[in-house]
């Protein structure tokens, strides 16, 4: 990244990283109550999501939430404790928690979790909220005899060798110790799923009618044969497993707040004719199988899905997070924890970007980042705006380009390479009209999106020479991601202030930013880097 300033400058810079739409310092006008419209909290099977109208700007209230001792801690993207923040188009935020997280109990039928607002510290809770959902039921699993029915050689796999037994019974299927390899299959006479990644899985037992079902002619009413590719159909003498995306011929409509995807089940009957008479021995079998989505969650990616001609994108909602971290250095083998910060480094020198989707187990995803920029404003579309990425490829029109990492899949440890992306920004400062350095702040941003990789779709860019490239327009405003990273600049004047301990008025708003910086959270899908230039010890001449 080019530096655009001129003469000798020795700066340091203190770099953060979080996901972030726009800071709590503006968190609204709230009152008692603040939450108030039940209809704002949205009970799933797992996490519970809160949504919170935008608010006025020049309140400095934060976002917490309270422990199981009422001790407040700020609301943060935190994959470990089960928290997430994200902000809606509208500029409504999104409050979410698993319910296996650190804040959210269990009592009385309900998972509670208790949120506050408070002051600039973070300590002082103002107002708080109790947020209650109802301990939805699971699907139940088998019964003991049924799942010790099924004869080893019957057995469909439900679930990958290395689940859980809750998790397998979850499912609504059987789970076995005593088999290593398929410890969970199904056992009922119907068993059906529907994940949030789009796929819809269908297992029927051939005893599920009387006389028992012909499982050679059972057939999906919704799916003609060869129309869908990615149709999978396991079948042995007892039960007949259909898997497939909901985009392969499902029945889609919107019920209220719901998005419904249709699919049935239909067996065959083999009819037998002579002269005017017809007869059947086979039982009547239609399944109806329907999978229900929220309308209203809050999408920070699409994840597309191309079908065979015609060929419509699906757009699903699943738990998609988006998480960047900092390397230590270019083989982004280790990285800096939080106690580590700041992290100093000088202009020019090279910041180690990693951004990568977390808790995704598809290897056909792959992320993409489509924009990257920066500019001196926490608001991601105020001028002016300096490129990074452009169309997922380094701006040509930077004298220092972003270096773009290839993820090598073959002798890489990763274990999902297309989930990450890795690239190197030299760091940079913002000038003014006279080609004097800005003293303030400088925020990275980028927008990323998740890509379904298949056949007709490679989720591959190819990045042409300058000269090449037709003239294209930059559009940040589709799955806008915005993140506060600030960087606080000096001129070299200034520097000299610090060196000589007269830069206390700084220093004191860089910690007040840093407590409001503690109290922010990462959107879902929204990526970006936090810069901070900071004092120096030592002098040293940027590279010409």
């Amino acid at each position: 990244m080019g530096v655009l300033m001129i003469g000798r400058m020795m700066v340091r810079f203190l770099l953060t990283v979080w996901f972030l739409a726009s800071s709590f310092g503006a968190l609204g006008d709230f009152r008692s109550g603040f939450v108030g419209d039940s209809s704002l909290l949205d009970c799933n099977y797992r996490s519970l999501q809160l949504t919170l109208p935008r608010g006025r700007d020049g309140n400095v209230l934060t976002l917490v939430v309270l422990d199981k001792d009422e001790k407040p801690h700020p609301l943060h993207n935190d994959s470990v404790c089960g928290t997430w923040l994200g902000q809606k188009p509208d500029g409504s935020i999104t409050i979410g928690a698993a319910y296996n997280g650190c804040y959210v109990i269990e009592q009385n039928g309900e998972y509670i979790m208790t949120i506050g607002i408070a002051d600039v510290t973070g300590q002082n809770v103002v107002l708080q909220e109790t947020l209650r959902c109802p301990i939805l039921p699971v699907q139940d699993a088998p019964s003991p005899g049924a799942c010790a029915a099924v004869k080893k050689e019957d057995r469909l796999s439900c679930a990958s060798p290395t689940v859980t037994q809750d998790t397998c019974q979850e499912k609504g299927c059987c789970y076995s110790t005593n088999d290593a390899s398929l410890p969970c299959y199904y056992g009922d006479l119907i068993t059906a799923q529907c994940s949030k990644d789009g796929t819809i899985s269908i297992a029927v037992s051939k005893e599920v009618t009387l006389p028992h079902l012909l499982l050679n002619s059972v057939h999906l009413l919704s799916v003609q044969e060869g129309t869908c590719s990615d149709l999978s159909i396991k079948k042995n003498e007892v039960f007949i497993l259909y898997q497939f995306p909901l985009s392969c011929g499902s029945t889609i409509w919107v019920d209220g707040d719901q998005i419904v995807y249709e699919n049935r089940l239909e067996a065959a009957k083999d009819v037998r004719t002579w002269k005017n008479a017809s007869i059947t021995r086979d039982s009547t079998f239609r399944l109806t199988v329907r999978c229900s989505f929220t309308a209203s969650s809050f999408l920070p990616l699409q994840v597309e899905v191309f079908t065979l001609p015609p060929p419509p994108s699906v757009n699903s909602s699943g738990p998609l997070l988006l998480e960047m971290r900092i390397a230590k250095d270019g083989q982004y083998g280790s990285y800096y924890l939080a106690s580590d910060y700041p992290v100093v480094k000088l202009l020019r020198d090279p910041v180690y970007l990693e951004v990568r989707i977390l808790q995704r187990t598809d290897p056909n995803l792959v992320l993409v980042l489509n924009q990257c920029w920066a500019n001196p404003f926490t608001t991601p579309l105020q001028k002016p705006q300096w490129p990074i990425l452009l169309n997922s490829c380094p701006f040509t029109g930077d004298n220092y380009q972003t270096q773009q990492i290839p993820i090598d899949a073959a002798s890489t440890r990763l274990q999902f390479p297309s989930h990450y992306q890795h690239f190197v920004v030299k760091t940079f400062t913002f000038v003014n009209d006279s080609q004097h350095a800005l003293k303030g702040l400088v925020y990275f941003h980028c927008s990323a999106s998740v890509c379904a990789r298949s056949r007709l779709e490679t989720c591959s860019t190819t990045c042409l020479p300058a000269r090449k490239k037709r003239m294209t327009n930059w559009d940040t405003t589709q799955n806008l991601v915005t993140a506060d990273g600030p960087v606080d600049f000096h001129s070299s004047n200034g520097l000299e202030h610090l060196k000589t301990g007269t830069a206390e008025t700084t220093d004191q708003s860089v910690l007040d930013w840093a407590r409001g910086a503690m109290a922010t959270v990462g959107v879902l899908g929204v990526v970006f880097a936090a810069v901070t230039l900071w004092k120096f010890r030592k002098e040293r001449k940027p590279i010409l």
